[in-house]
């Protein structure tokens, strides 16, 4: 087991946005988070990385309590997350992206000013390739394409070596063509590195087609999990969530 969440829960004045949740995730598990708008599903994944502190529950990585930590040292327990809107610096060149992240993990990012052109070249350039941004280290990031931009938090993300990666929406925006692309480059890239995956994603064929389990939330509350085809199956789910999209 890899992470275990305990009673978790978070409200925002009178709205609970998520509520007593419970889960385990296996090493090397596929799992996707679904569930309506509203439903509280990034405030999840900002409870799981440190960006919100819980009202109560607790949160466990490799046995080891993490609930309430910074970011930062979460990051460093090698849990890496993207986010919902593309986050990256838009006016760093693409290679600047990466290498930026990677000089913060090996805790050199006050060298950056220095001599840093050669500093993490060769891991930076493992990444670019493995994302399929080789060729592209000098372009200005905020002019890259949508699905590039999301492939470039992606390579982010992975500057940190994560054993467990969070994804919210990695999709959003894309066609289906450039969906389809995406997810097989990160279920290609988890493969290859032994990274859990923990994402959310609205496209359901698309998470069917990845997920080895599927949570479902709605209003905060964990209502269903199970491989796809239970989820597929259960009523509960296709009355609130799947049933909205035929």
């Amino acid at each position: 087991m890899i992470l275990r969440v305990e009673g978790l829960s978070k409200s925002f004045g009178g709205l609970m946005a998520v509520h007593d949740v419970s889960f385990s995730i296996q090493q090397g598990e596929r799992c996707a988070i679904i569930g309506p708008n509203g439903a509280g599903k990034s405030t999840l994944f900002n409870l799981l990385t440190g960006h919100l502190r819980p009202d109560a529950g607790r949160v466990y990585f490799q046995q080891a309590e993490i609930t309430g930590l910074a970011p930062h040292r979460i990051c460093r327990k090698r849990i890496s997350r993207s986010f919902q809107r593309v986050n990256i610096f838009p006016m760093l060149s693409v290679f600047e992206n990466i290498q930026v992240a990677l000089l913060a993990m090996q805790r050199k990012s006050r060298m950056i000013f220095a001599a840093a052109r050669k500093m993490a070249r060769q891991e930076t350039e493992m990444i670019l390739q493995d994302i399929g941004l080789a060729g592209q280290e000098e372009v200005i990031s905020g002019t890259l394409s949508h699905g590039d931009q999301k492939r470039l938090e992606l390579g982010i993300a992975l500057a940190a070596n994560p054993i467990l990666l969070l994804l919210d929406e990695p999709t959003q925006g894309m066609s289906p063509d450039e969906s389809a692309t995406a997810m097989a480059l990160i279920d290609r890239i988890a493969r290859e590195r032994g990274i859990t995956l923990l994402f959310i994603e609205h496209d359901i064929e698309t998470v069917f087609a990845l997920a080895e389990v599927i949570r479902v939330l709605h209003l905060g509350v964990l209502i269903a999990e199970g491989k796809p085809e239970e989820i597929r199956a259960n009523d509960e789910v296709q009355r609130i969530y799947l049933g909205e999209r035929k």
